[in-house]
């Protein structure tokens, strides 16, 4: 029997080739290629199935996820996949592990900050999986703060040797992914210290547990740290506690590419800059925008099916209800999402690129442009992660009542998603971050040195500062030079006004505490230009595919004026737009999700995931929701008996009135 497609005709809507919006999606024929082959050959092995994660306990997941990782090693290795097949087989696993700091930090960590040398030991171990490594720096009582992290790395000159140490109970290492059970190696940070001098914090590479049995070495304490927020989602990571109570290592497991201590105990500057640890920042954050889109665009794919399924109201003389995602209520809340998820996914793209252009800068010792590298990366991870997990609980509430199931996929893509808006990088202190980076490029403007990069803009600050929009009609807004100008005008104005009211602090400390949140709001002015103007430099390249450009330009239209009209405030009340012009920006807002309607389905349809992925019965592809909904209820272990266990202790006494009551 041939299988429904409850979806066929939302499909046969669409105005554009959705095989080469997939090719544009993944960012080339041959990574489309990649991705599906390597997806579908996840989806189809029985061993990685996960329907019944969430009903898992913890020691049972965790036994389940050690179970998925050396699979798919086993299979990375009868297959001979290449490093970017591996990484996208571990992906698609879909399922939080050990092998994510393995591959993701502590090997970066190493080619970073390691000395070639150090690199000849250490990466052939780390690559073939001979040591399980991951990344101890947060600590139980810091974390944002990383130079108040309290472990110790205590230089001996006797036995040349480094003796690390946990001096207090905040001391603790506390958080690191797959250090409470699977690592038998870690780079630890610590601040160093020779002959009594502290030379601020380092990492180290430590053994903690023996490569024969596994048990924690001598004067290590190492354990998981508990469950986390949801069912399944991360509680598939052992994030662990760790402490040191003297322990000894050699003094070449210090890193050493940025400084090094001699046999002396001397501590020197490597002639390596230190900016080179850069490179290795770029890479994580880029990855995390990255992870950013797509993380949001699974959200937005099982919403959007769902939206087109469900029917509620408008039925006239017995006709069908009307598809919910017909409302423009739905719509309003539904489409600057699936905007959003395709404006990370190019600003992610150029990111990738730009990890490039340091990596080739850093190699020939040019650094003037990395201090906006580095405002630029902090800001981007910090707009994207939380714009996605706030994505991911509002696609939720898309779906009613339906979307609250477990089987809808969305409670564990929010719980497995939400810990992005901490890790590597607290957001509100990126945020900061950026705008400390903002209020020195403005106090720089005087001195003729020209702004780079993606504040190029700032270099045009006095025409910014004056400038009035043009628009007069609705359909004015859709020029990308109108919109571009009243997002650099925006970002430009606000920083100013935030530069203008520090200069009338004595302290500038003491100004910009007080004053910390206009700044984090005017350094998400700056980001958010830098998405939409990433944007539309993704629009002036050559993109082939019928209609596929045209789709892309209202998604970009609609992600640059879904935000003029959430942040009306600021665009009016820095004198940017007028208030009519921001309703004329809503009116046109209204027109293009009409537009985006017919081809909803066939957007989402473009990220190319497979059921299996998307791990939702609301946003299976076929769309057949209700019946699997019903089936998938029965397969619940409290389906099991038809009489519920304890039924004779708990329940049936208070039917028959026979519980006692005690007199007081």
């Amino acid at each position: 029997m041939e299988a429904l497609d409850y979806h066929a005709e939302e499909r046969s809507k669409a105005e554009f080739d959705v095989e080469e919006m997939k090719i544009i999606w993944a960012g080339s024929r041959r990574a489309f290629e990649i991705s599906d082959r390597i997806a579908r050959l996840v989806a189809s092995d029985p061993v990685f199935q996960k329907e019944n994660r969430t009903m898992l306990s913890r020691k049972e997941l965790f036994k389940d996820t050690l179970r998925k990782v050396a699979h798919a090693w086993k299979r990375i290795n009868e297959l001979r996949l290449s490093d970017e097949e591996a990484t996208l087989l571990r992906s698609y696993l879909d399922q939080p592990a050990y092998t994510d700091l393995h591959w993701g930090v502590f090997i970066p960590a190493i080619k970073g900050q390691g000395t070639v040398e150090q690199q000849e030991k250490w990466l052939p171990m780390a690559y073939k999986m001979q040591i399980i490594g991951c990344y101890a720096q947060t600590e139980l009582g810091h974390g944002s703060n990383v130079q108040g992290l309290e472990t110790t790395a205590t230089f001996d000159p006797q036995t040349d040797e480094f003796v690390i140490h946990s001096p207090t109970l905040t001391s603790s290492k506390w958080w690191p992914g797959g250090l409470g059970k699977a690592s038998t190696h870690a780079v630890v940070y610590a601040h160093l210290i020779t002959d009594g001098q502290d030379h601020g914090v380092h990492g180290f590479i430590v053994q903690l547990r023996s490569l024969d049995d596994h048990s924690p070495l001598p004067g290590i304490t190492v354990g998981d740290i508990g469950m986390k927020f949801g069912s399944g989602a991360y509680n598939s990571m052992d994030n662990g506690v760790l402490r040191f109570d003297h322990v000894r290592i050699p003094r070449n497991q210090m890193l050493m590419s940025v400084s090094q201590v001699t046999r002396e105990g001397k501590y020197i500057q490597s002639d390596v800059p230190r900016q080179l640890v850069y490179g290795t920042m770029v890479y994580v954050r880029q990855k995390i925008v990255s992870n950013a889109s797509i993380a949001l665009s699974r959200a937005v794919c099982i919403a959007t099916r769902y939206s087109a399924v469900r029917r509620q109201f408008g039925s006239h003389n017995g006709g069908s209800e009307t598809q919910v995602i017909n409302y423009k209520t739905q719509q309003s809340r539904l489409f600057p999402l699936l905007a959003s998820a395709y404006a990370f996914r190019f600003v992610g793209e150029w990111l990738n690129w730009l990890y490039t252009d340091v990596t080739q800068k850093l190699q020939a010792h040019e650094f003037s442009t990395l201090p906006e590298v580095h405002a630029c990366t902090a800001g981007l991870k910090s707009i994207t992660t939380a714009a996605a997990s706030d994505g991911i609980e509002e696609c939720r509430k898309l779906c009613g009542g339906h979307g609250y199931l477990s089987s809808s996929g969305l409670p564990e893509l929010f719980a497995v998603y939400i810990p992005a808006c901490t890790y590597e990088g607290d957001n509100i202190v990126l945020r900061l971050q950026v705008a400390r980076f903002l209020m020195k490029t403005i106090s720089q403007l005087g001195s003729g040195k020209k702004p780079t990069g993606t504040t190029a803009y700032m270099g045009r600050v006095e025409h910014l500062m004056q400038c009035h929009c043009e628009v007069e009609g609705a359909q004015d807004w859709l020029k990308p030079s109108v919109i571009l100008e009243a997002f650099e005008a925006r970002a430009a104005r606000m920083s100013v006004a935030c530069a203008t009211r520090l200069g009338k602090f004595s302290n500038s400390e003491e100004g910009f505490a007080e004053l910390s949140a206009d700044l984090t709001e005017a350094a998400v002015a700056h980001c958010q230009l830098i998405v939409v103007s990433k944007f539309i430099e993704k629009l002036q390249q050559d993109i082939p595919g019928k209609g596929v450009k045209r789709q892309l330009e209202i998604l970009c239209n609609v992600y640059a004026l879904h935000l003029i009209h959430k942040h009306l405030g600021d665009f009016v009340a820095t004198g940017c737009i007028t208030p009519k012009q921001g309703a004329l920006a809503n009116e046109q807002l209204r027109s293009l999700y009409s537009q985006v309607r017919p081809n909803a389905i066939a957007l989402v349809d473009a990220f190319n995931y497979t059921d299996y992925y998307l791990g939702s019965v609301l946003g299976r592809y076929d769309g057949n929701v209700y019946q699997k909904l019903y089936e998938g209820a029965w397969k619940d272990p409290l389906n099991d008996t038809v009489v519920p266990d304890g039924y004779h202790e708990y329940i049936r006494p208070i039917l028959k009135q026979r519980i006692g009551t005690a007199r007081l």
